[in-house]
């Protein structure tokens, strides 16, 4: 087998990295009774759109599910009430999530434990300058890629 190549290897080191952090986040923020790491990602990441609220599609892309995987967890999260789906009232083949009060509840009660985790677990890992440059290339990728940004606030914007 040939020598992996650098970017074959920071490729394998990301996926592991982000493996650990995850499953290390989920752990923390279930151990504090709070929501899991994956109600925590469409939580934030509806938090952080505009009015709160994304296109089924939208959010799949903005997150780790798929369009039909999304489906199924946002029915979930409407049973829980952290979010409702609501129409399009141009078209009725779309439909939103929108964040509901008591998601916003949920993402207040879980950020600390969150935030703990990402500055022992990664932030104490690099220095500031370290943390830009990374913040910087991810969000160069993630541009490149057509990915949906995401907040630069260090809290959540609920």
């Amino acid at each position: 087998m040939p020598r992996p190549r650098p970017r074959q290897v920071a490729w394998r080191l990301f996926l592991q990295a982000h493996a650990l952090l995850t499953k290390r986040v989920d752990a923390a923020l279930l151990a504090a009774d709070c929501i899991s790491f994956d109600t925590y990602d469409v939580l934030i990441t509806l938090a952080e759109a505009p009015g709160q609220r994304l296109r089924m599609s939208e959010l799949a892309g903005a997150t780790f599910f798929s369009n039909s995987g999304i489906s199924r967890r946002v029915a979930r999260l409407e049973k829980e009430g952290f979010l409702q789906r609501k129409g399009c009232e141009n078209d009725g083949r779309v439909f939103y999530a929108v964040l509901t009060e008591a998601g916003r509840e949920a993402l207040r009660e879980a950020w600390p434990v969150y935030e703990r985790v990402i500055e022992e677990d990664f932030g104490k890992a690099m220095n500031p300058s370290e943390t830009r440059d990374l913040a910087k290339i991810l969000g160069s990728l993630v541009d490149r890629l057509g990915g949906a940004s995401v907040g630069a606030t260090e809290e959540p914007p609920v």
